[in-house]
């Protein structure tokens, strides 16, 4: 056979090419196998891998959804406190209702605010329920021990008047309720600024916030740590919460204290929550007239006025309602600016102007400093009237005697916006009062009859550091008129002597 032959030597030698053929088939063939199936298992597992991508994509949007929720939680949580946010509680009497319940109509708004009026006993409907808040009677306070034998146990039913408001609204009510905000029916508030004094806080903390008495004595005789209802304050929802399982017993082991806002310190004290003081909130225990305290406000915004039946109505020739009525005017312009103070100079003139933007402006002769005139002009009495000026909380400067140290001074008489100029016009009238001669050889303000102050609304004047607006004197060729501006101070501008 041709494949079995031998060499020179006479061995035989066997070419295998037969049999490299047979297996290259049999390990080709294998391999093809093997690749198939292989491809086969990555088919499959290729299929389950899709289905539970499907799945995995799914969760993601579960999740996605469930974040997004919590998301709208957390936003609902951080929200700016608004009007939504507070529960007023205004504290009123039966027999001072008809009366008093004008000054609610002025600032309180049925259908953006929320609140209760709680009254010692029922009153007949004058068909102007409408324009107030709803009416609660206040619950029996009989079994209350009272002592004090200067005051009224009403006192007792006042204090209260959180606890009642609190459990009084339903569950969904109390989801949205931050601030429980007292007040009495005869307190004013400037509802802009007192959400902007709350926005300051973290309503989901205890907060007792509210400001003290005009009169060192009566601080003295109730404490300096106590906000007095009159001038409004706010309590958080958490210390309300707190209060109104505490309140009842606070109450009964102080039965020789004289009114309800030192019952409410005292529990106060209990909780260990002591008072945060905002000065805008104004008991104003005074008597006469506030000018001198209105056209010298302190650095901060204007929040509530109180004692309106005690002192002189505000504005000259009016009521006191009609009067308070005028002062919305401005403040619907602009209530972050209302009442504050600006100081500046004519110095062609020789004149000081100090601006109470909304209600007053007085011009005087000469040159006062900026330090006198941020003091209150004592036109007001203390609330105990053979105190002297050294029993206020605060500096004050007497009325001058001088005749030509007079000021002249101008009521706001009407304000209105400008569109086209993207500012507040706001005009002030000279109230004409006889004034003494005056042998000073300088331009007599009295030939000004009216002045026109234009300001740009300002609502954020707040959000930043405190600090009081500047005015400039515009010069024109009117001599019957003076021309103001009045705007945040420019960089580097100061309020410098003349």
């Amino acid at each position: 056979m041709k494949g079995n032959q031998k060499d020179s030597s006479g061995v035989s030698m066997y070419r295998p090419g037969g049999k490299l053929m047979i297996w290259l088939i049999l390990f080709t063939s294998v391999t093809y196998i093997i690749y198939t199936l292989k491809i086969v298992s990555t088919s499959r597992a290729c299929q389950y891998l899709t289905f539970s991508e499907t799945i995995l994509q799914q969760r993601p949007q579960k999740k996605a959804t469930t974040t997004a929720s919590a998301a709208e939680a957390v936003a609902g949580e951080h929200e700016a406190t608004d009007l939504n946010h507070v529960v007023f509680g205004i504290a009123a009497s039966s027999k001072l209702w008809k009366k008093r319940k004008e000054y609610i109509k002025i600032w309180y708004k049925p259908k953006k605010m929320r609140g209760y009026v709680w009254l010692d006993k029922e009153v007949t409907d004058a068909g102007d329920h409408e324009n107030l808040p709803p009416i609660r009677i206040s619950g029996d306070t009989s079994s209350f021990p009272y002592a004090n034998k200067k005051g009224s146990r009403s006192a007792i039913r006042l204090s209260r008047i959180v606890s009642e408001t609190l459990k009084h609204l339903d569950s969904d009510s109390r989801e949205s309720v931050r601030w429980f905000v007292m007040g009495d029916d005869d307190t004013v508030f400037v509802t802009d600024n007192l959400i902007r004094v709350l926005r300051k806080y973290d309503h989901g903390q205890m907060y007792y916030i509210g400001s003290l008495s005009e009169s060192h004595l009566q601080n003295i005789f109730f404490s300096y740590g106590m906000a007095y209802g009159g001038g409004g304050f706010a309590i958080s929802y958490p210390l309300a919460v707190a209060l109104s399982k505490i309140q009842d017993r606070c109450i009964q082991r102080y039965p020789a204290l004289y009114g309800s806002d030192d019952r409410i310190q005292a529990c106060m004290a209990e909780l260990g929550v002591p008072l945060t003081k905002e000065q805008g909130f104004h008991q104003y225990d005074v008597y006469g007239n506030l000018f001198g305290l209105l056209a010298a406000h302190p650095v901060t915004p204007f929040v509530s006025m109180h004692h309106l039946d005690v002192v002189e109505p505000i504005f000259p020739n009016m009521t006191r309602v009609r009067s308070i009525k005028k002062l919305t005017t401005p403040m619907k312009l602009d209530s972050a600016g209302l009442l504050q103070q600006s100081i500046c100079y004519d110095k062609y003139k020789s004149w000081t102007v100090s601006v109470s933007w909304g209600y007053a402006i007085q011009v005087f002769r000469g040159s006062f400093s900026p330090r006198e005139m941020e003091m209150p002009s004592r036109t007001f009495l203390n609330w105990y009237k053979k105190a002297d000026y050294t029993a206020y909380t605060f500096n004050t400067r007497p009325v001058s005697r001088n005749p030509c140290q007079k000021p002249f001074v101008f009521y706001m008489s009407g304000a209105k916006f400008d569109k086209q100029l993207n500012t507040t016009v706001s005009e002030y009238t000279r109230h004409r009062v006889p004034h003494p001669a005056c042998r000073w050889e300088m331009t007599n303000p009295g030939g000004i009859n009216t002045i026109v102050v234009y300001k740009k609304p300002d609502p954020h004047l707040w959000d930043r550091s405190p600090r009081r607006n500047c005015c400039r004197v515009l010069q024109t060729k009117r001599n019957n008129t003076l021309w103001i501006n009045v705007g945040v101070c420019r960089a580097g501008e100061v309020t410098e002597v003349k």
